[in-house]
């Protein structure tokens, strides 16, 4: 069970390694809009068992819309005939009714941000009446979600902060196992050119504002930034004469322009960062926001810096620091240390862990 599948990001890789391991696995979705492309790398070319909400008017373009309705749409699902259930879940996915002889193992790549510590945010830039509207809603879903998470027999985290967000908030352990990134498609290279990269869609958690705020204060440094988004335009308004956008770029012109760069730049607060581990693949340094799932994936010092400040300041006190070691680090070491994040990795620990619930169960 996975909560929607509309594009290839993140969540989805984890849904493509257990349906590598579990191949005769039945999919199920609030709603499919996958497109062939993606079907076939995700599922393998399965059709997905979906809600009534993937025939309501609009869907296609505007599911989230009916987030009122998802928790009584996935409840509707049937998995009665199953022994094991494994939901992946950033929202909705782990509500499922099982019962007493069925496994539930529940792969959360993050309890629901939007309702709970990303609330407040999420309503800061909304009209008061839909603000009110909007209060209601996610209250209502607060609720379902708590109790929701009792239906689960096993969490796994995607990261230690993700572990420790599902223990405050659930109040229930979790086994961490980092998802799964396709690092060999981001190989080494140990000769880096003289910029820096930063990549992320521009969503105000990301705080790619913030990154080009900072190399506007340095015009001696050059940053190339790639992505698109809501923010983009604003973003591309203010980026002074060294800062290059280049808006969204296909993954062999992504990875072009991680292998060359002098170091990554990362600002957001992410669940896990998969970015993050691709970029120290090509043997790129990452510098980034200390607090999050990159605390996981990144040593600092040794494969990139820490800062611990979403601001302009302490982002180019980092770029300043990182500058005085940066003969300290080492490409062939920082490739090798995102090795340990292999989707064959991955797959051999969720396998192994599901394995051992399946016997104890």
């Amino acid at each position: 069970m996975h909560e929607w599948f509309v594009n290839y990001a993140g969540s989805e890789k984890v849904v493509e390694s257990l349906n590598n391991i579990y191949t005769n696995a039945d999919i199920f979705s609030i709603v499919d809009f996958l497109d062939k492309e993606d079907r076939q790398i995700i599922l393998k070319g399965k059709k997905v068992n979906t809600t009534s909400i993937q025939n309501y008017p609009f869907a296609k373009r505007s599911f989230r819309n009916y987030l009122s309705f998802f928790p009584q749409a996935i409840e509707q699902l049937d998995f009665t005939k199953y022994d094991l259930i494994l939901s992946s879940s950033h929202a909705f996915a782990k509500g499922i009714i099982t019962n007493a002889d069925q496994l539930h193992i529940c792969y959360c790549h993050t309890p629901m941000r939007y309702a709970w510590d990303l609330y407040h945010q999420y309503l800061h830039n909304v009209s008061f009446l839909k603000k009110h509207i909007i209060k209601k809603v996610l209250h209502k879903i607060r609720m379902w979600d708590f109790i929701n998470s009792s239906r689960v027999d096993y969490f796994i985290a995607n990261s230690s902060h993700v572990a420790k967000r599902i223990n405050k908030i659930y109040r229930r352990d979790a086994e961490v196992i980092h998802p799964p990134v396709d690092v060999d498609r981001f190989p080494c290279k140990t000769k880096k050119e003289n910029y820096y990269l930063a990549a992320s869609r521009f969503v105000p958690y990301k705080k790619m504002d913030v990154i080009i705020e900072a190399f506007n204060q340095m015009p001696d440094k050059k940053l190339v930034v790639i992505g698109d988004g809501q923010d983009y335009k604003k973003a591309k308004s203010i980026a002074k004469k060294n800062i290059e956008l280049l808006g969204y770029v296909k993954h062999q012109d992504l990875y072009k322009y991680m292998k060359n760069a002098k170091a990554f730049v990362f600002a957001a607060e992410e669940d896990f960062g998969i970015v993050v581990v691709e970029a120290q693949a090509c043997g790129t340094p990452v510098i980034a926001f200390g607090i999050g799932g990159v605390c996981d994936s990144v040593v600092d010092k040794k494969t990139g810096l820490l800062f611990y400040e979403q601001t302009s300041d302490s982002i180019i006190e980092a770029i300043l620091s990182f500058e005085k070691i940066e003969d300290k680090f080492h490409p062939e070491k920082i490739s090798k240390h995102a090795q340990k994040f292999s989707r064959t990795n991955f797959e051999r620990k969720i396998k192994r862990f599901i394995d051992q619930k399946i016997k104890e169960f």
